[in-house]
């Protein structure tokens, strides 16, 4: 890969321009790209391999040159007057690989950056098929998720989930309630091209609740100018008759530009083997998101917006001795459960209990360039709405919770000086919920979050030194809630019955530090090690909660006098890039100080402790511990010569925790992932005939190791057996005479063979068992059979 042919001319007017071609032949180049992620700008070439963009700010910038089939180019180019830059790219056969990331500071060579993290492309997320949004990015090599449901997914990075993740929509932090292991992420799939993932402490940049890592959802990137496209695209899932339809455009006109993504989906009740269809399993969803913006000389502005709509059945497990599903159902005024019939278990229908959630999200993002250096401003308003509803005779939800959120973002990047780049800035929120419905769960709040804080990178030789400090503070202040004898609030506790919630303060403060090295051995190997700490203040669900959670079988109870918790994480790694083969390797060690984690409790008489007798639903509480996490991912690519379309991908990872001085039934965390290892063998074909291209043929196995790593206190959890699940698909581009693509077909199948099995981490693993079987909960997924189609259109 090289640069040729570079000069540079005094205009009024900014303009890149050059020819992208192959290094070897030297022959151009038709449709490569070039993009410029902190100007969200791009192009591609023509015939001849020639690029032109105009309109640009002064500045330096990072850049990234990409085409299918040879390996990515990244350049810090210094854009003044009229610029002409030629790239040369080389053929690669290993895997085409993101090279900058855009969740840390600004764009970045992803490289030089000592955190560990990974990238998901459209091609992954197009090739595999999933049932949500985290659901599509939880065969990465150390990502897990909590799921209910199909529907219902929760990220986990290696081993901690929950508020520990931030999760970002296009780079805004997603407030939707994410204390509730059944509440999941409120972001359309199909509106998101890539995801970018960042495994380890992200408080530096994000407060409180990044203690994990960071998932950035990223749409697709803004289309050339002069550019009008898009497509509509569809897929149907035989386990649970999913059908899901979206229609996606995009525009560059004049340096106004636009994206706008609507989308359908329904599915029915899902099945395996044991349970056959398993009951209100099922849900609907409709989205829609986008954005307007412009891009000048000085920069950009983009308001993006999005509305997330989604309907979802609860699965209670419950059955009648012959082992079928029971439902609720009114008989003379009063509810009684009956079992399903055949034609309840068909369809689309939702029943009780059942999720309805809203979330609605604008966010204005500016990045403004000033000379040597920029500011970035964004700020963004969010609405989550979720209702409960779990009786048939009251229209009204009884859980009802809207959480209204005011975040922003502030930094300023500084000149740079003698290599050294430094960023300074400011980030927070003000949050507000309210309880509308007849039941309780958490008390209504108000929380205000701001930080400050520092990063700095610095490149010596073939060593890239990054570092930063952030100091947070929150300010939550919880309400009392006065119940009178119907269950009615009232002013006063003078006039209360009961008291539900007592009022409440918790204003924690703590700093996060970051301190890392890269150092590039060689042209194909590198280095890396980073040292952390974060930061996270406990969540109103585990300060104040108090009430049954439907969903988890839970009654939780929180404690108001939980402290913050703090982690001090050491993470080192390798990675190798050859020319026929990848190999990574992650390892890390994480202590937490703190640790706050939800335990059954014991009853008087020995047995679960019941808070409410005509409910029985046993009680859990919040309590803190000192805890570690330790393991890594090996990641290993192969691709055989001379056999470049052969690809044999293969992935290890591995999480083990424990508590301090914690006795065999106590010393693990619950929910802690099982081992995963992943290994599959693909064919891909770029360029066969005139009518198929891009063909690809994959056949993989996952196996999940057997967790006897559980917190078995109070039949907290209980060991999960190991289950090996087969996947396939293929897939190509069917291409008219003139080379146009007309459309997109890929057929999948997940669980070839109908494993019945459950993953540790379900939620319904906990489900009341099956009285005819003796089986406990409700199993997973069967075998799925996906198609997919993708038609793109070009209006311009």
């Amino acid at each position: 890969m090289s640069l040729t042919g570079i000069s540079f001319s005094m205009y009024s007017q900014n303009t890149l321009s050059g020819h992208i071609n192959d290094e070897s032949s030297g022959d151009p180049l038709y449709g490569a790209t070039i993009y410029i992620p902190d100007l969200k700008m791009g192009s591609t070439t023509n015939s001849d391999g020639y690029y032109f963009m105009n309109n640009l700010p002064s500045g330096k910038f990072l850049i990234q040159v990409s085409y299918i089939g040879y390996a990515n180019l990244i350049k810090t180019i210094e854009i003044f007057g009229h610029v002409v830059f030629d790239f040369t790219l080389e053929p690669s056969v290993t895997e085409l690989k993101e090279l900058i990331i855009t969740g840390i500071s600004a764009a970045s060579d992803a490289s030089k950056d000592p955190i560990a993290h990974s990238f998901v492309s459209n091609e992954f997320l197009n090739q595999n098929t999933s049932t949500n949004v985290v659901d599509a990015i939880a065969k990465m090599p150390g990502l897990s998720q909590i799921t209910t449901g199909p529907a219902i997914s929760k990220p986990v990075i290696r081993g901690l989930g929950s508020n520990r993740v931030v999760t970002l929509n296009n780079g805004q932090p997603l407030e939707g309630q994410q204390w509730g292991d059944e509440h999941g992420i409120a972001i359309d799939a199909s509106s998101v091209a890539r995801v970018e993932i960042i495994k380890g402490p992200g408080s530096l940049m994000y407060g409180s609740d990044a203690m994990a890592g960071v998932i950035n959802f990223l749409p697709p990137k803004p289309v050339p100018q002069g550019v009008i496209n898009g497509h509509f695209a569809g897929n149907y899932q035989s386990s649970n008759n999913h059908l899901s339809m979206s229609f996606f455009n995009a525009g560059n006109l004049n340096g106004n530009s636009w994206q706008f993504n609507i989308s359908k989906k329904l599915a029915g009740n899902y099945r395996n083997q044991y349970d056959v269809k398993v009951y209100n399993s099922g849900f609907n969803e409709f989205d829609f998101s986008g954005y307007i913006g412009m891009n000048r000389k000085w920069g950009f502005s983009h308001l993006h917006f999005s509305r997330f709509s989604q309907n979802i059945g609860i699965v209670e497990g419950e059955r009648d001795s012959n082992g079928n599903f029971l439902k609720l159902e009114i008989k003379n005024g009063n509810v009684v459960e009956v079992p399903v019939t055949e034609s309840d278990l068909k369809g689309y229908d939702i029943d009780y209990p059942r999720q309805k959630i809203e979330q609605l999200s604008f966010s204005l993002n500016n990045n403004f360039i000033l000379k040597s250096s920029n500011l970035t401003f964004n700020i963004g308003y969010q609405q989550n709405i979720r209702k409960e509803f779990e009786d048939p005779l009251e229209s009204d939800p009884g859980l009802y919770f809207d959480l209204k959120t005011m975040d922003y973002n502030l930094k300023y990047f500084l000149p740079e000086l003698s290599g050294l780049e430094i960023a300074t800035g400011i980030s927070g929120k003000y949050q507000e919920n309210k309880n509308k419905g007849r039941e309780f769960l958490i008390p209504e709040y108000n929380l205000i979050d701001i930080g400050a804080f520092v990063v700095a990178n610095k490149l010596v030789g073939q060593l890239s030194l990054s570092g930063g400090i952030r100091y947070d503070i929150r300010r939550l202040n919880a309400k009392a809630l006065f119940l009178d004898s119907f269950g009615l609030p009232v002013d006063n506790e003078f006039d209360a019955e009961t008291i539900r919630f007592s009022g409440f303060k918790s204003n924690p403060g703590s700093y996060s530090s970051s301190a890392g090295a890269t150092w590039k051995v060689s042209d194909k190997t590198l280095l890396k090690i980073n040292i952390s700490n974060g930061y996270r203040a406990p969540n109103i669900a585990e300060l104040g909660s108090n009430g049954v959670h439907e969903g988890t079988f839970r009654y939780e109870i929180g404690n108001p006098d939980l402290k913050p918790e703090t982690s001090f994480q050491i993470d080192a790694g390798t990675i190798y890039s050859g020319d026929h083969s990848n190999f990574e390797i992650s390892i890390f060690r994480n202590a937490i100080t703190n640790y706050i984690f939800i335990e059954k409790l014991q009853g008087s008489s020995g047995g679960d402790s019941i808070p409410d007798p005509s409910d029985p639903i046993p009680a859990f509480r919040f309590i803190q511990t000192k805890a570690w996490l330790f393991g890594g991912e090996a990641v290993l690519d192969f691709h055989p010569h001379p056999l470049h379309w052969l690809h044999l991908e293969n992935s290890i990872s591995l999480v083990y925790s424990r508590q301090d001085n914690e006795t065999d039934s106590t010393k693990h965390l619950p929910l802690t992932p099982a081992h995963v290892f992943r290994s599959e063998l693909r064919g891909n074909f770029e360029n066969t005939d005139h009518t198929f291209q891009n063909i690809f043929v994959k056949l993989g196995v996952s196996y999940t190791f057997r967790q006897n790593r559980v917190y078995t206190a109070f039949d907290t959890e209980t060991p999960t057996d190991s289950y090996g699940l087969f996947e396939g698909g293929i897939g190509a581009d069917i291409v008219s005479k003139k080379g146009r693509t007309l459309f997109n077909m890929v057929i999948l199948v997940d669980n070839l063979f109908d494993k019945t099995y459950q993953n540790h981490l379900s939620r319904l693993k906990y489900a009341p068992g099956n009285p005819a079987t003796g089986r406990m909960g409700v199993f997973d997924m069967g075998r799925n059979i996906s198609f997919k189609i993708n038609i793109p259109y070009s209006i311009k």
